[in-house]
């Protein structure tokens, strides 16, 4: 795989991460590569930079691996502590691009509800009896567009927890479409489709140099051929 780079410095680089591929492994023994594999192929310097280097080297923040977008990765131990605690402190600004279920009641809202783990599943999951180490977690969204079956959302994470997007907007009642994990009996994933309609699509910070950047990325044609198809569904 060629690592998609949308900006790189000499401090940290950014990536077109593809849906599909986890980032790191969760399993010593698993035999799949993941995308730490190729980014430390480009860039073997980085092996020893990060809080966790011998799981994800530079890694500031995660993408769940059927999500795609942007993910930024640190060149240095100054750099990845300063993005890091630049994402800490909420100071960058993450838009993802969200197809939902159903339709809204709201053309904006935020979704303020805690996030924890049950019992001791590794899975994060809504509040529940058994949970665990509960933390907080807010989600905004805004309806870019509705459809007979769906709603498309701008969905913006003020924290960053793990799965919060998912977790979040199922439960409003509206999962993200082909949400394998958090869809339940509900889940509607159209075999056209066949994968999480969840894209991290924009950032926006100060990088390490005091230069301010925007960046974008398109949602992949997987997802923008469905989008295609059930307007011109609807029409």
């Amino acid at each position: 795989m060629n690592l998609s780079i949308v900006y790189e410095d000499k401090d940290f680089f950014v990536i077109n991460k593809p849906s599909g591929i986890a980032v790191h492994k969760t399993h010593p023994k698993d035999p799949n590569k993941t995308l730490v594999d190729f980014i430390l192929e480009k860039y073997p310097e980085i092996k020893n930079v990060g809080d966790d280097p011998k799981i994800r080297p530079g890694i500031v923040h995660r993408l769940d691996k059927e999500t795609s977008g942007l993910m930024t990765i640190a060149k240095t131990q100054s750099a990845f502590e300063y993005l890091k605690k630049q994402f800490q402190e909420r100071k960058i600004k993450k838009t993802y691009l969200a197809l939902v279920q159903g339709q809204l009641k709201n053309k904006t809202g935020t979704i303020d509800l805690p996030l924890g783990k049950i019992g001791t599943k590794q899975t994060t999951r809504m509040k529940g009896k058994k949970e665990l180490k509960e933390r907080e977690a807010i989600t905004e969204y805004k309806i870019i567009r509705e459809f007979a079956d769906y709603s498309l959302l701008e969905v913006y994470p003020k924290t960053g927890r793990t799965h919060q997007i998912r977790i979040h907007l199922n439960a409003i009642g509206h999962p993200v479409v082909c949400d394998s994990l958090y869809g339940g009996r509900k889940k509607i994933c159209p075999p056209e489709l066949g994968r999480l309609f969840l894209h991290a699509q924009k950032l926006e910070f100060t990088s390490p140099s005091g230069q301010h950047l925007f960046l974008e990325v398109d949602p992949p044609k997987e997802l923008t051929n469905f989008l295609d198809s059930i307007i011109i569904s609807k029409s």
